[in-house]
């Protein structure tokens, strides 16, 4: 289908302008997130060694948590968006206060469960650590964990101005939130010599204000999606959808954290240069990567929307062109980070074995990264935005935990260093997208909506 049959027909449209005024916000948003990391991280080691392997430690488990609560909202805003697509707008509301109640419980119970088994988790997910960083630890973790309701409404809140198309509102938001970070980072760290007390008191802020300002902005008049008062009651069959969508795409995120962790584990026991090396390239790739992952947000809101209104052919005209976008996208961030690579890891003032891993990891994720990275993840978000979330989860835990754990593991010890855990990362790709491409071309995702 070529647009110009369907510009004008009076149904789901989406001009250049629609998609660049959606994708732009999504990109900086991404972009923001990682740079914000990078002085968060830089900031947290003027307290010392103990307290950046305390940090790191509890955020590893934090990084998972949040992770699944962001795919979970995304996942349950496929329902608002197929809503949106069907011009009911009054379920699409109720389907997104669901949305907001049914995080919030959750986040709750998982925060008393957090609390509950901090022992568990300090002591035997952890292990044994040297009594400094464990103090650290202990601290950061009982501020920390406050904040897990309220990053679990911000990521629902943030997923609901998406698939309205608004992304501009979250970006702002992400933004306010990790200004306030960064800046309660650097008075209580640098200006009151705070311990990682100064590291986890802004976090907790700026999270509670983010969560606060973006359930105000949601029940501004005139949205798309008007949530109105919140509310105790359950709509089972709203709840059931929600349930059908996020769960899968919540558990999908939380396995593929699990796994990167379980190879972290197996990179630790490589040598310095390689757990240095590793770090630069997960950092440098993750910027390479970020507009296509902010493309694949933008697709559930247009994909969605399509397959709400049952214009399927739309759906494909819009995937083929945020996969190009994506494409591109990717290329220039890949270009920049190569060309700036030599300066980069000048400014890492690593040793000269770390910087040779690190440009062998770069070279190999850029070439791989421009080929095939949006077809193995910017193309299955439109799978997941026409409800066939429970094969991407399949699909992508089996490929996980197989091809790029089980493989990365198996060349690490056959010699091939972290390179060959990034080289199982590649063929997993490869993998996905042997599964994910025939079934994009065809038909049973198209008829796996929302039921009434």
């Amino acid at each position: 289908m070529d647009k110009r049959t369907f510009e004008n027909d009076g149904g789901i449209y989406f001009s250049q302008r629609d998609l660049l005024k959606l994708v732009i916000p999504l990109v900086i948003e991404q972009l923001l997130a990682i740079m914000v990391g990078l002085a968060d991280s830089i900031m947290v080691a003027q307290v010392g060694e103990a307290a950046i392997s305390a940090v790191s430690l509890v955020d590893s488990v934090n990084v998972l948590l949040i992770n699944m609560f962001s795919s979970l909202a995304t996942g349950g805003a496929v329902v608002v968006g197929q809503y949106l697509g069907r011009q009911e707008a009054g379920r699409a509301g109720r389907s997104g206060m669901q949305m907001l109640l049914l995080m919030a419980e959750c986040s709750l119970l998982v925060m008393a469960l957090m609390y509950v088994g901090k022992g568990f988790v300090l002591n035997v997910v952890f292990g044994q650590v040297e009594p400094d960083v464990a103090a650290y630890a202990n601290t950061y973790y009982l501020i920390v964990e406050l904040s897990i309701p309220f990053i679990a409404l911000y990521n629902t809140g943030a997923a609901l101005f998406r698939v309205m198309g608004n992304s501009g509102v979250s970006m702002r938001v992400s933004l306010l939130m990790n200004g306030i970070n960064v800046a309660g980072n650097a008075i209580l760290i640098f200006g009151l010599h705070m311990g990682v007390e100064g590291v986890a008191i802004p976090t907790l802020v700026s999270r509670m204000v983010a969560a606060v300002v973006i359930l105000a902005l949601l029940g501004r008049p005139g949205l798309a999606v008007k949530v109105g008062r919140p509310t105790f009651h359950h709509d089972l069959q709203m709840m059931k959808n929600i349930l059908r969508f996020g769960v899968p795409n919540g558990m999908e995120g939380a396995m593929f954290q699990l796994g990167k962790i379980m190879l972290l584990s197996t990179i630790a026991t490589m040598g310095t240069a390689s757990v240095a090396a590793n770090a630069i390239g997960n950092t440098l790739s993750g910027i390479e990567i970020a507009p296509g992952l902010a493309i694949g947000l933008g697709m559930v809101t247009v994909v969605s929307q399509c397959v709400g209104a049952g214009e399927i052919e739309k759906a494909r005209y819009y995937t083929r062109k945020l996969m190009k976008m994506a494409v591109i996208a990717i290329a220039i961030t890949v270009t920049l980070i190569t060309v700036a690579l030599p300066l980069i890891l000048r400014l890492y003032n690593v040793s000269a074995e770390a910087g040779t891993y690190a440009r062998q990891l770069m070279w190999t994720y850029g070439a791989a990264g421009i080929l095939i990275w949006a077809l193995a993840f910017t193309l299955p978000q439109a799978l997941r935005a026409a409800g066939d979330l429970r094969f991407t989860m399949i699909v992508s835990s089996a490929s996980m935990w197989i091809v790029r754990v089980g493989f990365g593991i198996l060349l690490g010890r056959m010699g091939f260093g972290v390179l060959g855990v990034w080289l199982a990362m590649y063929c997993d790709w490869v993998v996905r997208i042997s599964f994910f491409l025939p079934r994009y071309r065809g038909h049973k995702w198209e008829h796996m909506g929302i039921s009434d």
